[in-house]
């Protein structure tokens, strides 16, 4: 057999690479026009009456009921005249309404949790996003800070981070020190009950930046910056959700000091295993390095591993899944995502299924992934109300 051979016609130098860089940029843009056509911004889904009742909790003929009375939004018919439809502000009012016993109590205040794993494509910005969405229809109030200088959870809220993102709209005004409140980065978002802290490139910067500030004055912790920021916002929000960057950075580290709790997406085959199982080993190192030499004092009211893009034609799946059960136990949430077609559809589409008002394909594959992401925030949602109730203890 005649091995193949590549021909290396000219070198590639760096102005390529810009030129390039700018060609990926530009198709991005492209992408993004197509799908959030006509005004490339994203648009939040609507509610069906029965959909609207499922998230109350209630049955259809209760939503007509109260829709007599007018002490709640009516929503409007749509254009055929055919359903009547509501619109996400519209549901989260219902929502509040009947689900208050489940909101966060007076004198309580909002739990943080960041999202993190060292490996990319373990769906850990889609985690963030869908946990932000879901919790936020359940009528919580919810604030997402994108650590992650990648800024793929900005591009879901329909932000592109190169060029639509400030510094000032990011968490580097902390990073550098001229703030000392996360409150002016923060912006609304399309979706009604989400706000956010963009993520550009520029976060880049706080890898060098943290410790050349540490180093300057002794006295500073590193650490403990994004914690500190967000103290000023604990009251406004019932949730912050933090989505960090895939390795053990300044900027992860300081969302693991600021975060009541964890969540660690993790796919079950053997690679992101063994990543999984570096990521606590080094974690560990520095938690213990802090307390030693800082005397810091780091608890977390819950720890969740979550079964991620799991392949149910994937045999070998199902050996990794029994290493995740024996090495995590109790840690590791009794849910496991799918990996399914809606979900690669939403992604491409700069979405989840969240985003989705009605799907055109299989309404059976859609049911599977949704009804998987609701367990989740149902789950998260138990933790994060059992942490409320230790505040108030």
């Amino acid at each position: 057999m005649i091995a193949p051979t590549v021909t290396n016609a000219q070198k590639i130098h760096i102005s390529d690479i810009v030129d390039q860089a700018e060609r990926a940029a530009q198709m991005v843009n492209q992408i993004r026009s197509r799908m959030l056509a006509p005004n490339a911004n994203k648009n939040p889904p609507v509610f069906s009456l029965t959909q609207l009742a499922s998230l109350c909790g209630i049955d259809k003929g209760q939503v007509a009921y109260r829709i007599s009375k007018g002490d709640l939004p009516a929503g409007q018919l749509n254009d055929k005249g055919s359903r009547r439809e509501f619109s996400l502000q519209e549901a989260r009012v219902w929502v509040q309404q009947y689900r208050a016993a489940y909101l966060r109590p007076e004198g309580a205040r909002a739990i943080t949790l960041a999202v993190g794993n060292f490996k990319g494509g373990v769906s850990k910005t889609t985690t963030a996003m869908v946990m932000a969405q879901g919790l936020s229809l359940r009528g919580h109030k919810v604030l997402v800070v994108d650590a992650d200088p990648q800024g793929s959870l900005t591009t879901l809220f329909g932000i592109m981070p190169d060029t639509e993102v400030s510094e000032e709209q990011t968490i580097a005004p902390l990073v550098y020190g001229d703030t000392t409140s996360i409150r002016p980065s923060i912006q609304s978002t399309y979706w009604d009950g989400i706000d956010l802290v963009a993520a550009s490139a520029s976060l880049f910067s706080a890898e060098f930046v943290l410790p050349s500030r540490q180093m300057k004055d002794p006295e500073f912790q590193f650490w403990d910056v994004l914690n500190l920021g967000l103290e000023d916002v604990r009251d406004d929000y019932d949730i912050i959700i933090i989505d960090t960057p895939p390795s053990l950075s300044y900027v992860t580290i300081n969302a693991f000091m600021a975060a009541d709790g964890l969540m660690v997406p993790l796919p079950p085959n053997a690679l992101d295993f063994a990543s999984s199982a570096q990521f606590w080993s080094l974690f560990s190192d520095l938690a213990s390095n802090l307390v030693e030499s800082a005397g810091i004092s780091k608890t977390f009211d819950f720890i969740h591993v979550l079964l991620a893009r799991v392949d149910s034609s994937d045999v070998a799946s199902d050996v990794v899944r029994s290493w995740i059960s024996a090495t995590y136990a109790e840690k590791v949430l009794p849910v496991e995502i799918p990996k399914t077609a809606v979900t690669s559809s939403s992604s491409a589409e700069f979405g989840t299924v969240y985003d989705i008002s009605r799907y055109d394909g299989s309404m059976k594959t859609y049911s599977r992934a949704r009804d998987a992401y609701d367990r989740v925030n149902d789950l998260v949602e138990v933790s994060i109300r059992n942490s409320w109730m230790s505040q108030l203890a």
